[in-house]
């Protein structure tokens, strides 16, 4: 290596060089006349043919072609390395988000444990109890029908008899006459007895076993349910008996009332005591049906749903329905939470003209059936315009609960919870046809969640069906960013014409649609 740095002992001082130091002249006289024990001067080896044949192979690299192809594969090595990095963080990121969204379902199973433990207890003994009254009722009724046709067999047997009887001594004796014509008359009495017999037995049991029309659905088990579906049946006798607020995202003030209404409705079903009259009142959308649902299962009661708009067309036949339906609640052994949505839709004032005498009619039979207060069945009416109540109603109403449209915290929360259930549950699982692409997903959810105001909770719940609709529909199965704020865009496009004919609507009627609660923000909702 020598020859390359120029050090070779016994060779002349080397010329001048640009751009490096001259030497110092020996001390003590020119060339080799000097002392020699003096020591020597550090140029006096240095050979500059090294550096010159060093920068010549350098310019010859820097001119040939593989050198700028091996300067361009080492830069997209780099590239590529980087971009490997670069998605092992988005990985990264999205197990953090996902375990962000675990740790708040965690966070609510823990504020709801209190609710839990009081669920827990005495289900299976009390599924048990509930099957064994079902045979025994079941039983009951067969007796009965037993009895009635053997008391009517022998009761036209024994008429026959005296009938007879009664015409030979016709001829004979008029004593016998008068003894027939009793006779006949017993077995009149006997067929009108058997056919009264007949029908209340019916009605028993279609009051028992038969769901009413205007019962749209219901969780208590029928016969006939039973029959088509028993495995069904089967996991809903055994099934753990659901906290009320499981899956409903209210305001925390919201929260707290309802979660009272729950469990004082489950003590009250404990004890046996008078059931507690609501009304839920708020835009659609905003968890009044799916409230409903969670308190009946949490107080271990059946619940029934029927809709107001379902009553008027039945005409005259709205009065004997009604009464079918409360006859049907009476009979429950479990207790019954009926659920009225649209109730303004039927329950409206009696003195207006817009109401029909047989919808007035059915009106009244519902003010007879729900005139005390009932420990066999709870009553819970939903509307959008409690305002058109007949005031009778408002009577029966004990308790009132505004369901509003969700915050801004809430509606983060929702589109969290929704965004887990149909994105990234799915693509995690890899069951589905479903992937996502690499963004932030926190920060996304929560930009979303201030775009969206005025949406209910089911507009947000329908936006994670729209983000999964979409993955399913693209060539490759990936969710884009892009593709989230394309449906999120037009959803609210929809939203805000909804609530511009809406408020077309309340001005053609006359009335002021900023009173109206579904108007909260006509305006100013950014795309």
């Amino acid at each position: 290596m020598s020859w390359l740095f120029g050090y070779n002992k016994g060779q002349p001082a080397p010329p001048d060089v640009p751009g490096l130091p001259v030497p110092p002249p020996p001390l003590g006289g020119d060339g080799d006349g000097g002392d020699k024990n003096k020591p020597k001067d550090k140029w006096s080896n240095f050979d500059p043919t090294g550096l010159e044949r060093a920068a010549k192979a350098a310019r010859e690299l820097d001119q040939s072609r593989h050198a700028k192809e091996a300067l361009g594969l080492a830069k997209m090595q780099e590239e590529t390395l980087h971009m490997e990095q670069q998605a092992k963080i988005k990985e990264y990121e999205a197990a953090v988000e996902q375990l962000k969204n675990e740790q708040i379902r965690v966070q609510g199973d823990e504020r709801r444990k209190t609710l839990n433990e009081e669920t827990k207890q005495n289900q299976a003994a009390r599924a048990k109890v509930e099957r064994e009254n079902a045979d025994i009722i079941r039983e009951q009724i067969r007796l009965k029908a037993a009895e009635h046709r053997q008391t009517v067999l022998e009761s036209i047997k024994t008429a026959g008899t005296v009938f007879g009887e009664g015409f030979r001594a016709f001829v004979s004796d008029w004593d016998k006459v008068t003894a027939a014509a009793a006779g006949l008359t017993l077995l009149a009495l006997g067929v009108y007895s058997a056919k009264n017999a007949t029908g209340v037995a019916g009605r028993y049991i279609e009051a028992r076993l038969g769901k009413p029309s205007l019962v749209r659905d219901t969780s208590r088990i029928t016969v006939l349910e039973a029959a088509k579906h028993p495995v069904k049946v089967t996991k809903r006798l055994f099934s753990k008996i659901q906290d009320a607020l499981e899956g409903v995202v209210l305001s925390p003030k919201l929260e707290e009332r309802v979660r009272d209404i729950a469990i004082a409705t489950r003590n009250t079903k404990q004890n046996k005591g008078l059931y507690r009259n609501i009304l839920m009142y708020g835009p659609p959308g905003t968890g009044k049906t799916l409230f409903a649902k969670k308190l009946a299962m949490h107080s271990g009661m059946d619940y029934a749903i029927m809709t107001g708009g379902d009553v008027a067309p039945m005409g005259r036949d709205g009065v004997t329905a009604m009464h079918k339906v409360f006859d049907w609640a009476n009979t429950s052994k479990r207790g019954l939470l009926l659920f009225v949505d649209e109730a303004d839709a039927f329950l409206r004032k009696r003195a207006t003209e817009k109401i029909s005498e047989d919808l007035r009619a059915t009106l009244n039979a519902f003010l007879y059936r729900t005139g005390e207060q009932s420990n066999k069945f709870m009553l819970v009416l939903a509307s959008n315009q409690p305002e058109q109540f007949d005031w009778a109603i408002n009577d029966r109403i004990d308790e009132i609960v505004n369901f509003a449209l969700p915050g801004l915290e809430e509606r983060e929360r929702l589109v969290r919870l929704y965004f887990d259930k149909y994105v990234l549950q799915p693509a995690s699982e890899g069951k589905q046809r479903l992937k996502i692409a690499q963004f932030d997903y926190g920060k996304k959810c929560s930009a979303l969640a201030k775009i969206t105001q005025g949406m209910s909770g089911r507009e947000i719940s329908k936006l994670g069906v729209a983000w999964q609709a979409a993955a399913y529909a693209s060539e490759d199965g990936v969710l884009t960013e892009a593709m989230i704020d394309a449906r999120v865009a037009d959803a609210i496009r929809q939203h805000q014409q909804k609530m511009e004919w809406l408020k077309a609507e309340g001005k053609g009627e006359g009335k002021d649609p900023e009173r109206n609660p579904l108007l909260p923000h006509l305006q100013g909702t950014p795309v």
